[in-house]
Formats: C-alpha cells, sequence, structure tokens
C-alpha cells in the first residue's frame, strides 16, 4: 500500500507541472479549507430554497462537523504529510502538518451525500467538484491516495449517519 500510495501521489503531482493544472488545483484548494466551499454551498442553498432550509442547515452542519471529525482524527493519527522527492515543493501552503485524512476530501464527500439528497442539482453539481477537489490535494502535493480516500470514506459516512436528521424537520422557518 504504501508504494502504490508513493506512486499514485508522485503520478498526480507530475500533472500540477502544467500551469493551467496548477492554477485550478491552488484555486480548488484554496476555496476547500476548512470546508469554506461546502459550508458556503450549503448556506446558498438554504437561502435559495426555503422549502427545504432547515435541511441545508442541518446539511451544511453535517459537512461542517465531517470537516471537524476530520481534524480530531488527524490528531489522533499525526501523518506527516508527503515529502517532496527531487525538489518538487507543494503548490499550496496547508493549515496543519497532518495528512491523514484530508480533510478536504472530508467536507467534500460530506457536502455530496448531503446536498445530494436534498435537491437533484445538488447531485448533479457537487460530485463532479467534489471529485476535482480530491484530486487537486494530491495535485497540490499534500495528501496521499490514502489520505483522501480516507477523508472521502469519513465524510460520506458522517453525513450519511446523520441523513435522517438532516431531512426529519420540516419545520423550517
Amino acid at each position: 500500500m504504501h508504494d502504490m500510495d508513493h506512486r499514485l501521489l508522485s503520478a498526480l503531482r507530475d500533472c500540477g507541472t502544467d500551469p493551467r493544472v496548477a492554477t485550478a488545483a491552488r484555486a480548488l484548494s484554496w476555496s476547500g479549507e476548512h470546508g469554506a466551499l461546502w459550508i458556503a454551498a450549503g448556506l446558498l442553498g438554504a437561502a435559495a430554497d426555503r422549502e427545504r432550509r432547515g435541511a441545508w442547515l442541518r446539511g451544511t452542519a453535517l459537512t461542517a462537523a465531517a470537516h471537524l471529525a476530520s481534524m480530531a482524527v488527524k490528531r489522533v493519527v499525526r501523518r506527516p504529510r508527503p515529502a517532496h522527492r527531487g525538489g518538487a515543493e507543494p503548490l499550496v501552503r496547508t493549515a496543519g502538518r497532518h495528512s491523514f485524512p484530508s480533510s478536504h476530501a472530508t467536507s467534500a464527500a460530506a457536502a455530496t451525500v448531503a446536498y445530494g439528497a436534498l435537491r437533484p442539482v445538488g447531485a448533479r453539481l457537487v460530485p463532479p467538484v467534489a471529485a476535482a477537489m480530491c484530486v487537486s490535494r494530491m495535485v497540490v502535493g499534500v495528501h496521499y491516495p490514502s489520505d483522501v480516500a480516507a477523508g472521502a470514506a469519513l465524510g460520506a459516512l458522517t453525513a450519511r449517519v446523520g441523513a435522517a436528521w438532516m431531512n426529519g424537520s420540516r419545520a423550517d422557518a
């Protein structure tokens, strides 16, 4: 697993040598810091969809909770970020030193599950952006593939476990 993680990371990191790919990966990484893109999307959904405002807000809370859970796991696991061979420095700065799990992937997967359940547009638009964000973390060189996979699993599980709560109350005001 260790060798595969390093080989996949190296191949994806090499994609970041294309300036267009690097720019897109940096933008996705920046927008995903602390789950910002996904929290903003949930708040926008709540503002636009009065009928399901409460569910959107609870979905946003689930997304934020998933992000916080990933940060807690990082503090326990304490896996260092990838070492950069051949002088290839990361394309972005990170908020922390620990890599496992990817908090970007966690919040992206949580948003995919939560928002996708609320409106068909969420089910169509969120997954490709979330997938691109997950890949961007490897392209910029700050996560191993296993970090991203674990983060995505944690986020999806968190949103799935909270789905009944998210959809349970329709007393939206």
